[in-house]
């Protein structure tokens, strides 16, 4: 299993040896360090903790340094894997795991986009621009309140709130290109974020 830890750069378009464009998110990736093996037998299951980018030394408490080995990560996450890891606490990990052409599961976090209303946040199409309609264009009508709803909002209801700043997992993206010496790799398509978003990839 292949994994690995980046910030998003931006988007671009690069060109293969076919001379087809490819849209790509460009991603700043590695190195990790092995922070913490766990296993089976000592865990109940198996995976590996890696720590990634760089925090001042100063807002790091002393259990966390104890943790980290007197690192001074900025993230810490974990990767599941199916087998018991091979991997040793102190082990970098860096792109040289990932090939041109291998499949990968990305996750991230989306752009926050506020308090937003339903024909943007849930694809609404508003009221009709008829005659005699004044200020119905963009209002999300009738939420029901009798019935089943009980005469109350059901949970769960399609309206007006907090939109963006979820957690997004792209399948069956590929890695177009990878820059070992600059730390980049570039992947098809459109990962979410704003520039500098962490980003998790993770390969078969």
């Amino acid at each position: 299993m292949k994994f690995i830890l980046g910030t998003k750069v931006n988007m671009t378009q690069i060109f293969d040896d076919k001379g087809l464009v490819h849209p790509v998110t460009v991603l700043k990736a590695g190195p990790m360090v092995v922070i913490a093996v766990k296993t089976i037998s000592t865990d109940g299951y198996n995976a590996v903790q890696v720590g990634f980018g760089e925090r001042a030394e100063k807002n790091i408490n002393k259990p966390e340094k104890g943790h980290m080995k007197d690192g001074s990560f900025r993230y810490l996450r974990e990767f599941r894997t199916k087998d018991e890891p091979t991997y040793v606490v102190g082990d970098a990990i860096d792109l040289s795991t990932f090939s041109t052409g291998d499949e990968v599961t990305v996750s991230s976090i989306s752009k926050g986009k506020g308090f937003q209303g339903g024909v943007k946040r849930h694809g609404f199409e508003g009221g009709p621009r008829s005659h005699g309609q004044k200020h119905s264009e963009r209002e999300p009508g009738s939420i029901g309140g009798g019935g089943r709803d009980g005469g109350r909002v059901a949970k769960g209801k399609r309206m007006a709130g907090r939109m963006g700043g979820d957690r997004i997992t792209n399948k069956g993206l590929t890695v177009v290109s990878i820059k070992p010496e600059t730390g980049e790799i570039f992947i098809r398509g459109a990962v979410a974020g704003r520039r500098g978003t962490l980003v998790e990839v993770v390969g078969k």
